[in-house]
């Protein structure tokens, strides 16, 4: 399949499209509102010649905050851009940089040639920054047509992308030529690169970007203050974060184990999808544990068994909140979540086995001990237990999280000197 045949797919598929906007914003009502950008029509104003950076959703967002604030350092003349796909993720972009005037927002119009022209010819970028893997041939062939350069910031590729890709080769491959800089995360995925039609002088290992987190000391600070204010100092608490369908029952049910050798434990729950919070606040409140919401701001005292964590871009601080994390996404076929946030944070660990979108780093955290899988309800109430009564065991770990996340950082200083090289090309 070429480009032309998939185009004309695309604008075949547009009722298709139309239908699952619908269907989404049944359950997340915001997924209805703004649609005109997504065809590029009625764009907020914006200033042109900047930077533009496209983010996916929420965790791409994230990872790409701290690039985007070096950018805004390096270059103070220059507006960046920011795009999204998802309610979520324009929520965050909007809370990161509420109070930055250079920021940009809107949501990526679909990959359709008129759509993609409109939204460059109103921002008309110096360079183009794709976080992770999210390649758009239209897009990228209008900026191609423009002499914008394109680089692909801490790029992923599994070996199943790769052989996704690969079937699409007619597609895939003058889409890759026609980039500037695949800032790659491994050797691995940089020879997959190389293999589907990147041009080797494009493809740099510049590591991952996420082992770069820094957390603010303010952040500890106001997660300590907290817990004193819930008398929670002594109190043994854990989270389990990013829970995806069918992991908050498995959840529950370790935390209904725990509570059986200690009574005032707490668990901070936080589902990974906004449109799950009413539904995992009701299952909570079903199974008979005295629940809070954390959008209340109602305070925990010793007869909460359960804070859900229902506000947006807090999860740093509540994983702060707590002596050991549980990520999810892991415990179902979904690849998992970011195992550094924790880490960063000196929390010991946990995980399901399903953790196929961070393999190098659960391997280096598993190989390090400051990772440890659990299988089900019973595998994740021990290994908390564990980690409750044994301090020095917790302790171990989570030294040996901050060790891995020291040992691989400056992915970020390289991901910037690549794209300064670009930006100064340009």
């Amino acid at each position: 399949m070429n480009r032309t045949l998939y185009t004309a797919l695309f604008y075949l598929g547009l009722p298709l499209v139309a239908i699952r906007l619908w269907l989404r914003s049944r359950k997340a009502p915001a997924y209805a509102k703004r649609i005109g950008e997504r065809f590029s029509l009625g764009l907020p104003m914006m200033k042109p010649g900047g930077l533009w950076v496209h983010a996916v959703s929420v965790g791409e967002s994230i990872a790409a905050a701290p690039m985007i604030r070096a950018l805004l350092e390096r270059y103070p003349e220059l507006p960046i851009t920011v795009t999204c796909m998802t309610p979520t993720g324009s929520e965050r972009i909007h809370a990161m940089f509420a109070n930055e005037p250079r920021i940009q927002h809107c949501y990526l119009p679909y990959d359709l040639p008129c759509a993609a022209a409109r939204f460059l010819d109103r921002v008309q970028p110096r360079l183009a920054v794709i976080m992770e893997t999210e390649l758009w041939p239209n897009h990228i062939h209008q900026c191609a047509k423009r002499g914008i350069p394109v680089a692909l910031a801490n790029a992923r590729l599994s070996e199943r992308s790769a052989r996704g890709y690969g079937r699409f080769s007619r597609l895939t491959q003058p889409m890759l030529a026609e980039m500037s800089l695949f800032a790659v995360q491994t050797e691995a995925e940089a020879e997959r690169f190389r293999q589907l039609g990147a041009r080797p002088e494009t493809v740099q290992v510049t590591g991952s970007i996420k082992f770069d987190l820094s957390i603010d000391p303010q952040l500890l600070q106001r997660a300590a203050r907290l817990r004193e204010q819930w008398q929670a100092v002594e109190r043994p608490v854990w989270i389990a974060a990013s829970t995806h369908e069918g992991e908050d029952e498995v959840v529950l049910a370790a935390h209904r184990q725990l509570l059986g050798s200690h009574p005032d434990a707490l668990l901070i729950l936080v589902p990974r999808h906004p449109e799950r919070f009413n539904s995992v606040f009701e299952l909570c409140q079903q199974q008979g544990f005295s629940t809070v919401r954390r959008s209340t701001d109602m305070a925990v005292n010793a007869d909460t068994s359960v804070l859900l964590g229902d506000t947006m871009g807090e999860l740093l601080f509540l994983y702060a909140l707590a002596d050991s994390a549980f990520v999810g996404g892991s415990l179902v076929p979904n690849g998992g979540h970011n195992l550094l946030e924790p880490a960063a944070l000196a929390k010991p660990v946990l995980s399901g086995p399903h953790l196929f979108n961070f393999l190098e780093i659960a391997a280096l955290m598993r190989s390090a001990d400051a990772l440890q899988e659990v299988e089900d309800a019973q595998g994740l109430a021990v290994a908390v237990q564990r980690l409750f009564e044994l301090p020095t065991d917790a302790q171990r770990m989570a030294e040996a999280g901050l060790n891995v996340m020291r040992a691989n950082q400056g992915a970020l200083q390289r991901l910037l000197d690549g794209l300064g090289r670009l930006i100064d090309k340009a």
